[in-house]
């Protein structure tokens, strides 16, 4: 019975000319390139190569035998790849970075794709370097870096809001938004219980930079719980405010768990990237999580 390494050894000794770049192209030992050469050569009964002092030489019927074989073998070999670039995708474990807040409205919607991911919480430029390193398949980030290495698409825009707990009556604070005036806005926020996912609050700091022009809040964090998804859970079953990105925030206030105070359209939207290193057997898992990182920032 016809064996295919053997005709895939032949193309690559027809190809190089030699039996030992043909072993370093197919990652196997010159010795075993010779045994499939001969095992060939005995299953179609002709000599395939003369030995010369360099390399080798195809016989006549070596010749013929490689405009037989060299269509359906490249046709055969590019099925055989484009079925090992799903199964690569799907099957073998890969490894995602993501910052901790976003995980749960973003990165779990990678769960129902593959079977096996590594994920790990950093920022930005941690994931950055775990990447440009190796140490990391893919990274999800908020910032595109400038770098020839790896490879970034951009998957969405997120933003920071002001939500608050069900029990707040917001028609004060939204009529003030509404009439602009932001100095009893600011007002009635500080007077609210505050909740962060760091003591340094630096959402906060953000949302008054762009809404207020102000570099400092008066206020202070009542509660920092430290990771952002936490924090709403929490939030949603006490009283307070807090500052928080939109696609964490969507499905609590579809399910009226928080209800949404202040988009301003002073805060700007934040770009977000998936970066992976150059590497061409992981392009297939990159187009998979794009599409499904794209969906979950619609």
């Amino acid at each position: 019975m016809v064996n295919l390494e053997w005709y895939r050894t032949f193309k690559s000794v027809y190809k190089n000319g030699n039996f030992s770049l043909a072993a370093k192209e197919l990652f196997i030992s010159q010795p075993a390139v010779s045994q499939q050469i001969a095992m060939l050569e005995a299953h179609v009964g002709y000599k395939l190569f003369n030995r010369k002092s360099k390399g080798v030489d195809p016989t006549e019927y070596a010749k013929l035998l490689n405009n037989l074989i060299i269509e359906a073998l490249d046709r055969l070999e590019n099925v055989e790849n484009g079925f090992r670039a799903k199964a690569v995708s799907t099957n073998r474990l890969i490894s995602v970075g993501i910052s901790q807040h976003l995980f749960s409205s973003i990165g779990s919607a990678l769960l129902s794709k593959f079977d096996y991911i590594d994920f790990s919480f950093h920022e930005n430029d941690m994931l950055f370097e775990l990447v440009d390193t190796k140490k990391l398949n893919f990274a999800v980030v908020t910032k595109k870096y400038d770098t020839f290495d790896t490879v970034q698409e951009k998957l969405g825009e997120i933003k920071q809001i002001i939500i608050g707990s069900p029990d707040i009556d917001v028609a004060e604070v939204k009529s003030k938004i509404k009439a602009k005036d932001f100095t009893e806005v600011e007002h009635w926020l500080n007077k609210q219980k505050w909740y962060s996912h760091d003591s340094g609050i630096p959402h906060i700091k953000l949302f008054w930079l762009y809404v207020f022009n102000k570099k400092r809040p008066s206020m202070i964090p009542n509660y920092i719980v430290p990771s952002e998804y936490e924090m709403l859970e929490a939030l949603s079953k006490n009283t307070g405010i807090s500052v928080v990105w939109n696609c964490n925030a969507k499905a609590f206030i579809q399910d009226k768990k928080v209800q949404k105070i202040w988009d301003s359209k002073q805060m700007p939207g934040t770009e977000v990237f998936l970066m992976s290193g150059k590497n061409d057997t992981l392009s297939a898992a990159f187009e998979i999580i794009a599409t499904e990182l794209k969906k979950a920032l619609e």
